[in-house]
């Protein structure tokens, strides 16, 4: 068997690395290899003369000559050949192909824990279009990293103690509504939400309905109304699994408090010299923690743990949390909430919870929050390396987003300036209907490829996108089906599929590859093949889908261009079913690998892989 391209890549390194020891440089040289561009020769190069040049105080086309002249050329590798300060190498056709349709190996188990928190809805009122981005990335992700051999955890925050979700049950009560069933309960708790802040933009209003949201407030943190907030939350995941996102548990913040984490992590904190109580001044009688050792930049580097009056603040909750997630406090009992649509069992946080649940604990956490809780995602790194612990500090790691425009429009819930996200969807959804009609009439099933389609459509346009970069949701972006979209690469997997499926029709599926045969055609399709491992290695390195998505793009791309490739007289250049024997076998080969990286790549992306459109 051929190594595969992981194997192939990393002896072409270490050939380098001895061609450089070879020109004496004997400090650790970083070599990176790329694909090489379409209009330059070989199949992969090095850019590593280029970052010997000041050491050596030579140019690097100089040193790209010495360095393809020493290469070790590993089995495979026709030639190394210097080209304007990179070293290309040339690799066999046949050699090529061959390492490309080598069956798909995941990377093995790490041995590394790594919790990943996202989602974390207010459980106040549906999700809207802003909230997409958040579930699409922590989903995505903590699927990559799954399958980068990272044991991984996935936690969904509930904030049932905070004001949101007081004033919406406060709003219920105070206009004595009934729920009649006609919309999804979420929905319908949410126009109470809505119709409250109205009212409570007229000032004199306002001061009459405080009092009412205390009170409310006040049975939250005592678990009172429990029940109340899970019959929003229940409704709400039901919108979550629609999009395809699951979860391991939820954490109660009421639990956090009512189980003294949040005590435990106070007391961590003050038996330390960075937190005091004033006696006097702006914070006098309040617990302040001074950050500025561990945050560069603030003009008030002190922060409010606990205020005069004895309450606690967000930051404060938000540590006690990162502290239990980090493995710093125990305490939490788990029991089982729910069955997910997958059969997953989903665990929640509860006073009469099984304590040995293994939640929490994780040397490395991912928190997905957008990028205006950067400051207090740098406070609570910065309260880990308070407490002593820097190395978890390292480990806590925030994926910042920016937030979701929609049309050019600001998002505000409160005033009601929003789209949900199952209104998203159901539009997704007829939309791609209509398409599937057009395109294929005769669609053995139109309804459920018009899901796939529309979902699929909306999860990739949240995830193709570096994240912090805002998004500005258009439905017609994000339901295209031409270029820079979810269902141009579904179609590309859809296609070979259809070639697949044709070729048993025709009981060509089990003839033998002829790698003699393999011409130029194939080679961009095998090299950008080989690509997949480093591109979800990097996806997970970097903490950011975005990755895996554009190498998608660009490999359905590459297989377009093969599958559409003609002649001068118009015919086909790259015919597969109607390709001499051992070509068509090659072909197929090389299909039948496009199919399976691309079905791979979209279901890491949370993305359906329909095999018919």
């Amino acid at each position: 068997m051929v190594q595969d391209v992981r194997d192939l890549k990393e002896e072409l390194r270490r050939a380098v690395e001895q061609a450089v020891a070879l020109l004496g440089v004997e400090e650790p040289v970083e070599v990176a290899l790329q694909p090489t561009p379409p209009d330059r020769p070989g199949d992969y190069g090095t850019p590593v003369a280029f970052t010997l040049a000041r050491a050596l105080r030579r140019p690097p086309v100089e040193i790209a000559r010495d360095l393809a002249a020493r290469v070790p050329l590993p089995p495979g590798v026709v030639r190394a050949e210097p080209v304007g300060g990179y070293v290309n190498f040339l690799l066999e056709p046949a050699h090529l192909v061959r390492a490309a349709t080598e069956p798909l190996r995941p990377p093995p188990l790490l041995g590394r824990r790594v919790l990943v928190e996202h989602t974390s809805v207010n459980p106040n009122k549906e999700l809207h279009v802003g909230h997409l981005r958040n579930v699409a990335l922590g989903d995505a992700l903590s699927r990559i990293l799954r399958y980068a051999g990272y044991e991984v955890q996935v936690l969904n925050y509930i904030d049932d103690t905070g004001r949101q979700v007081a004033e919406t049950l406060f709003a219920l009560e105070h206009y004595g509504l009934e729920y009649d069933g006609r919309t999804k309960y979420d929905h319908w708790v949410g126009e109470a939400y809505v119709r409250l802040h109205r009212e409570m933009e007229d000032p004199a209003a306002r001061a009459k309905l405080e009092e009412g949201v205390r009170a409310v407030l006040h049975r939250l943190e005592s678990g009172q109304l429990r029940g109340e907030v899970e019959r929003i939350l229940r409704a709400q995941l039901q919108t979550m699994w629609r999009l395809g996102a699951e979860y391991d548990a939820l954490v109660w913040e009421s639990d956090l408090v009512r189980e003294g984490l949040l005590q435990q992590a106070l007391a961590l904190l003050e038996h330390t010299p960075y937190v005091q109580r004033p006696q006097e001044g702006r914070y006098a009688g309040a617990l302040v923690m001074d950050t500025s050792p561990f945050v560069e930049g603030l003009e008030d580097p002190y922060l409010v743990l606990v205020r005069s009056d004895g309450t606690a603040t967000y930051p404060a909750k938000d540590i006690a949390f990162q502290f239990w997630k980090m493995g710093l406090l125990q305490g939490l009992g788990f029991r089982a909430f729910t069955r997910q649509p997958s059969g997953r069992v989903l665990y929640t946080s509860h006073p009469e919870g099984d304590r040995s649940a293994r939640f929490g604990g994780c040397e490395e956490t991912i928190n997905v929050i957008d990028v205006t809780q950067s400051y207090p995602q740098r406070v609570v790194r910065a309260a880990l390396a308070v407490a002593g612990r820097p190395d978890l500090a390292e480990g806590a790691y925030h994926l910042a987003y920016e937030t979701v425009t929609l049309e050019g429009r600001r998002i505000s819930g409160r005033r009601g300036h929003t789209v949900s996200v199952d209104e998203v969807l159901d539009e997704a959804c007829r939309r791609a209907r209509q398409v599937v009609a057009e395109k294929n009439p005769d669609h053995p099933d139109p309804d459920a490829a018009a899901q796939a389609v529309g979902i699929g459509a909306v999860r990739f346009a949240m995830v193709k996108t570096e994240p912090r970069r805002q998004i500005d949701f258009r439905w017609e972006q994000a339901l295209s089906f031409d270029g820079d979209s979810g269902p141009y690469v579904q179609y590309a997997h859809a296609r070979a599929a259809s070639l697949l499926r044709r070729a048993q029709d025709a009981g060509l599926q089990d003839e033998e590859p002829d790698l003699t045969q393999v011409t130029e055609f194939e080679r961009p399709v095998a090299r950008a093949l080989l690509d997949f491992p480093e591109a979800v290695r990097a996806a997970a390195a970097q903490r950011t889908p975005h990755v895996l998505a554009q190498y998608l793009l660009e490999l359905a791309a590459v297989w377009n261009a093969y599958y559409n490739a003609r002649n001068p007289d118009g015919s086909s250049a790259t015919p597969v079913l109607q390709a001499p024997p051992g070509l068509r076998g090659t072909r197929l080969s090389l299909v039948r690998q496009v199919r399976e990286v691309l079905r791979t790549g979209l279901e890491l992306l949370g993305v359906p892989a329909p095999e018919v459109m």
